[in-house]
């Protein structure tokens, strides 16, 4: 689908101008973490990003790795997920979606829907909040982990 690969290639290019905004300088090793996060359909953790990248870049360490994820993280383009298993997880922040996670082996998927942002609306109109977010997560059992049972 042509569709979906502009869009991811639109995503990158927004992050590498935000990065530039930010004054942050464009390494190759950062532009490869941010590439790998952008495309990345599930959420990786530090180590899946180094294990992945560490053949294009064999002087990248697992720090190099960490490091960029937290100037990521600091200008907002990086989300660090922490469900219950001790590695964080990073999650390319885009569009609002939701997770769905899995409880036998702790995958996270994204799962998009827009028409929950009425929530927030109807929760400003019920209780006078001012809303920031929200967030909500789905639990279950991944396909992967059903077939094993």
């Amino acid at each position: 689908m042509v569709m979906h690969e502009h869009h991811e290639h639109n995503e990158l290019q927004e992050a590498v101008e935000r990065l530039k905004q930010s004054g942050v300088r464009i390494t190759p090793q950062r532009f490869a973490v941010l590439e790998f996060l952008v495309n990345a359909k599930t959420h990786p953790t530090a180590d899946e990003i180094y294990k992945a990248l560490e053949g294009k870049f064999p002087n990248m360490s697992v720090a190099t790795v960490y490091n960029n994820l937290r100037v990521f993280k600091e200008i907002g383009l990086v989300k660090e997920l922490t469900y219950g298993d001790a590695s964080s997880r990073f999650d390319y922040s885009t569009s609002r979606h939701y997770h769905v996670i899995c409880e036998s082996c702790g995958k996270i998927v994204d799962f998009h829907y827009p028409t929950l942002d009425e929530v927030e609306s109807l929760a400003e109109k019920v209780t006078g909040f001012t809303i920031s977010h929200h967030r909500m997560e789905i639990y279950g059992t991944c396909p992967d982990c059903k077939n094993k049972a």
